[in-house]
């Protein structure tokens, strides 16, 4: 997810009942930081009220960015298993109830989707569509 409008197109192709699995760019804490990506999924979450969903943060290999991003209340997140310090911000994310994982779920590439065209809204329903529910998503 690079902006709103992604967020708020995922949510909205999203079928009835559908929760959706938002994910930010590879390293996206690294770039804008972590209060930048909750304010652009509130944001576009904001457009299309009442679609369930979930905002997981790439945060490379800097788990100091991971932990601010515990502190903003994100409870998803990616952090490098290399990490010298995963396993206590593992921990804290475990007080938090969050989830750390290794690497980012899989999912819908929207850098480069058009989602001003017919064409573009169709191929994000239809990843919406013939993906399982646990791994729905858009990515930046």
């Amino acid at each position: 997810m690079h902006n709103p409008a992604q967020v708020a197109a995922a949510l909205a192709a999203a079928a009835a009942g559908t929760a959706v699995v938002l994910v930010s760019a590879p390293g996206a804490a690294l770039a804008l930081g972590a209060p930048w990506f909750v304010a652009m999924v509130a944001q576009g979450a904001a457009a299309v009220p009442g679609v369930a969903h979930r905002a997981v943060l790439d945060c490379g290999a800097a788990p100091g960015l991971a932990l601010a991003a515990l502190r903003l209340g994100l409870r998803w997140l990616v952090l490098a298993p290399g990490v010298a310090a995963r396993p206590q911000v593992a921990a804290v994310a475990a007080l938090c109830g969050a989830t750390l994982l290794d690497a980012p779920p899989p999912a819908l590439e929207m850098a480069g989707l058009r989602l001003d065209t017919p064409g573009g809204r169709i191929r994000l329903a239809q990843w919406l569509r013939n993906t399982p529910s646990d791994t729905r998503e858009g990515k930046g």
